[in-house]
């Protein structure tokens, strides 16, 4: 029996983000560089505060990278964002373990 690689992706949102990214850069939406550059300048912000571990604070950091930029393309209020990630919070807190997560709730 052979060993299974790990998983690329270690939660379902890490390759969600990963996908809308590269879909809005095939789209035309951004330059690839572009983002190489901000992701990396928020890379660096966000190991100021702790050693990354490469795994999901990585994907924190792209999240945030990808939400800077929609933002300075007006593509996306960051004040809707905020509200909208408040309401998952509120969602998944009322959720019983198991369950499947609702914003109607």
């Amino acid at each position: 029996m052979t060993a299974q690689p790990d998983p690329v992706f270690t939660e379902p949102w890490h390759a969600q983000v990963f996908a809308l990214t590269v879909y809005l850069n095939e789209a035309g939406q951004f330059d690839w560089p572009d983002w190489a550059t901000q992701f990396g300048a928020m890379l660096k912000q966000h190991g100021l505060s702790k050693d990354l571990d490469g795994g999901h604070d990585y994907f924190i950091a792209w999240l945030d990278t990808l939400e800077q930029v929609l933002a300075q393309m007006a593509l996306a209020d960051p004040q809707e964002a905020e509200k909208v990630k408040a309401d998952w919070e509120a969602a998944y807190l009322r959720t019983p373990h198991g369950a499947p997560v609702s914003l109607d709730g």
